[in-house]
């Protein structure tokens, strides 16, 4: 089945009418159909990864890139992990109907703030098999609807997952239309999907600079502007080389095809000739390439054979997503901060120092979603962060900043209660 433009507003009258039977559902519903979710993925881990299979293999016959293949690979790791995080969002407390800032007036009228669902989720994603079970999960247990669009590469994982959520949705009291999914590869659907503002609430795009940035610019509903993490890490005059090279390695290596992978190292001059040299011998071997100014290049060039190379401008400010990392030698704490403030995308930025004081400053100076002090880049992420999964990484400074949760997908209304008052 391919969806048309006539399916598709069908699918988001469908959502809306979806979300207001959810919205009121009691939080042991919600979590017993997240339980099921969770389960059915497990169950149907087989045919889940033959659905994976299949996109890979047209992905390496379309060329794709390797950064992007990492990408869209679903291993059975990665399904238990899934089915573990919507276990972990079902743990979690029940922001609907939470009571906030209450008080009680001078003329005895009692107000308060309540948590409320945002209504109708609508994501584009890319290649991100996650995407599916995490958004749906977080989005049930929040009380919201949601409207999934995947990318043409992830086509067979992106329908057999959604297929699996509101076949199992329909055994719970979670209506099923709460979760629907756009099964055509048409672009011009995602245009459509964008003017839809008189259904869809929130937009929420996962992939590269090209779709968030176009989501941003035609979006006729509110929009998270995020996952362009162009990250950095600091490295402070009086650190100690060894957690250096422990955390640069963690951000750089782990998972190099994410948003929050290191992108550029900077490091204190004093530091340097310590510093750079260890962590050199923990990349290089991982088959990182590093790109150096050049004081950087001067201490690693020895070291590095035909995978230290001078850096280019266009060096600073790259989202690699790969194993290259630029490298630059700062004066001061000072022009590391204006280094980030000038070429940092507000993602994620770590400091690695044993001066309390600098770490205070770094953490009072740059303006990012996530700001790190000893600890790895990799740790801007929900479940990290205890979460449990993630919508997104927001750069936005309104609404949500950040891994986006439960409380992320919720607004609130201001409730009175009075007793026969009457404003004079």
């Amino acid at each position: 089945m391919t969806t048309t433009t006539a399916e598709l507003i069908e699918k988001a009258r469908a959502a809306k009418a979806a979300a207001r039977t959810l919205r009121s559902l009691p939080t042991g519903a919600k979590n017993f159909a997240l339980l099921a979710i969770a389960e059915a993925v497990e169950r149907e881990e087989t045919n889940l990864l033959e659905a994976n299979a299949t996109d890979m293999a047209n992905g390496r016959q379309a060329g794709l890139e390797q950064a992007f293949l990492a990408r869209l690979k679903l291993t059975p790791a990665m399904l238990a992990a899934m089915a573990n995080r919507t276990r972990q969002v079902v743990a979690l407390p029940d922001p609907v109907g939470e009571s906030f800032d209450a008080r009680t007036l001078s003329n005895g009228m009692r107000v308060e703030r309540r948590r409320v669902p945002l209504g109708v989720i609508g994501t584009v994603y890319e290649a991100r098999p996650e995407v599916p079970v995490d958004i749906s999960s977080l989005c049930i247990k929040s009380g919201n609807t949601v409207i999934l669009r995947g990318s043409s590469e992830a086509f067979h994982t992106n329908i057999a997952l959604g297929r699996l959520i509101r076949e199992t949705l329909a055994h719970t009291d979670v209506p099923a239309d709460a979760v629907q999914v756009v099964e055509s590869t048409d672009r011009s659907l995602v245009e459509q999907m964008l003017k839809l503002d008189e259904y869809i609430d929130l937009l929420i795009p996962r992939g590269g600079a090209s779709l968030v940035h176009m989501v941003a610019r035609e979006a006729t509903m509110p929009s998270i502007i995020g996952g362009i993490g162009v990250c950095h890490a600091y490295v402070d005059a009086d650190a100690n080389p060894s957690m250096a090279s422990d955390i640069v390695l963690n951000s750089k290596v782990q998972s190099p095809a994410v948003c929050n992978a290191l992108d550029t190292l900077l490091v204190h001059v004093n530091s340097a000739p310590a510093v750079l040299p260890t962590v050199a011998q923990r990349l290089l071997p991982a088959g990182v390439e590093l790109r150096c100014d050049q004081r950087a290049l001067t201490l690693l060039g020895p070291l590095g054979g035909s995978r230290v190379h001078a850096a280019t401008d266009d060096d600073f400010g790259q989202e690699f997503l790969g194993l290259i990392l630029s490298v630059r030698v700062v004066d001061s704490l000072g022009e590391a901060v204006a280094h980030i403030e000038r070429y940092g995308s507000g993602h994620t930025e770590a400091i690695v120092t044993n001066d309390y004081a600098a770490a205070s400053r770094f953490v009072d100076e740059v303006d990012a979603a996530v700001v790190l002090v000893n600890a790895s880049t990799r740790f801007n992420d929900g479940g990290q962060l205890g979460l449990g999964a993630e919508v997104a990484i927001s750069t936005n400074k309104l609404h949500a900043r950040g891994p986006m949760g439960l409380r992320e997908l919720t607004t609130y209304k201001w409730v009175a209660l009075g007793n026969g008052h009457v404003r004079e």
